[in-house]
Formats: structure tokens, C-alpha cells, sequence
């Protein structure tokens, strides 16, 4: 059996310069994103979001990118569930997406607002019927006794709202994450990858290198 411990690889599929970047970070980030897209990856659009809470106790989850645009990362959930709690007590938050397949990765650091009921509205009644009804059945990061149990709730849904249309439930909406720092990540042959780093700054964004 292979010790973890020795399980490495080596990176250096591509550079990152300076010269490459957009001075804008959401330029730059659509650019990887298409990339990711046009490649067809696996969720090209998960990204990790990181929330700390009141009590200082930090946690982590694997979300969906779901649109971006200079105001921010818009992801969606469920406002009793933990990390919607977190948010509420601090909004300071972190994302990391890492596409493996090009060796990259973008860390943002910034702040979660939740989106209007308008916005929220818009993007629920664009989802498929049963992940509409999914929202309505799931007390989302409560305990359960058993599956079968979001089942019952899930089919009480169907028989609840018919053939008619599914609200919105006033528990459910959305989060846009402002950005403050967007860090780009190349891996680079010998461990010395490249990392730019964009930083608001009086007037735009300033760029600097990182040391890996």
C-alpha cells in the first residue's frame, strides 16, 4: 500500500505572467471559467465557500456557482442552513475554485450579502420542477432520523402544490459574495507556482506576485 505521504505529482502544465492577466479580475476569471466550460469539466462551477461563525468556529462546503459579474459570486441556498447562519453572524467569507484538469485555482476573499427577493425569485422559478420542491422538503443542516423521512416530505410536496406553480419559499434565496482580494493560482514545475493576487485599490485593482 502506497504511503500518503509519498503521493505527490508534478505541475507544469502552463506558465502565468504578468503579461497574461486582464487588469480587470473578472475579466480574467471569465476567461478561465469559459475555459473550464468549453472543456466540459466535471462542475467547472463548484467552488468551496468557507464561513466562520459568533463563536470563531470555521466551516467549509462545496457549493454552486450559479452567475458572477463585477457586484460579485452569486450562490444560492437554503437561509436556516448553517452556512446562511454564519454568514448572518459574520459575512466575511472565502471561495476557492480548483479546476485540476489545468492545474488551477482562484481563492476570493470578500463579503456575502444576501441577493433581493427579486433576484432570488427570478433564479427559483428557472430551476427544475423537483429541485424546486427539494427546497420545500429539506430543513437544510438539521438532523434526521432517516432518508426515507425527506422522501415522505418530498412526496408530501407533489400532493401540496399539484400541478400548480411552486413558490418561493421565504426561507431560500441568495447570496452575492462582494470581492476585496481575487488570487489567481498556476501550479508550476518544482513547486514554484505562479499566484497573482488582485487587491482593490484607489481608482481599480493592484496586481501582485505571490511566493508559492
Amino acid at each position: 500500500m502506497t504511503d500518503i505521504a509519498d503521493l505527490r505529482r508534478q505541475y507544469g502544465r502552463a506558465q502565468l505572467k504578468r503579461e497574461d492577466l486582464d487588469a480587470s479580475p473578472f475579466v480574467q476569471f471569465r476567461r478561465w471559467m469559459d475555459e473550464a466550460m468549453k472543456l466540459e469539466l466535471v462542475d467547472a462551477n463548484a467552488m468551496s465557500l468557507a464561513t466562520v461563525g459568533a463563536a470563531g468556529e470555521p466551516s467549509i462546503r462545496t457549493v454552486l456557482l450559479k452567475a458572477f459579474d463585477e457586484r460579485g459570486f452569486v450562490f444560492y441556498t437554503n437561509f436556516e442552513s448553517t452556512k446562511a447562519q454564519q454568514i448572518h453572524e459574520n459575512p466575511n467569507v472565502a471561495l476557492l475554485f480548483y479546476w485540476r484538469e489545468f492545474e488551477r485555482q482562484v481563492k476570493i476573499r470578500g463579503k456575502a450579502e444576501r441577493l433581493s427577493t427579486a433576484e432570488s425569485a427570478k433564479y427559483f422559478l428557472s430551476r427544475p420542477r423537483e429541485s424546486q420542491l427539494a427546497a420545500w422538503a429539506s430543513p437544510q443542516s438539521r438532523i434526521v432520523d432517516a432518508r426515507h423521512i425527506l422522501e415522505q416530505k418530498f412526496e408530501e410536496m407533489l400532493r401540496k402544490f399539484g400541478e400548480g406553480d411552486v413558490p418561493v419559499p421565504s426561507f431560500w434565496g441568495g447570496f452575492r459574495v462582494s470581492a476585496k482580494t481575487i488570487e489567481f493560482w498556476q501550479g508550476g514545475a518544482h513547486r514554484l507556482h505562479d499566484r497573482f493576487q488582485y487587491s482593490q485599490d484607489v481608482g481599480g485593482w493592484r496586481i501582485d506576485q505571490l511566493a508559492p
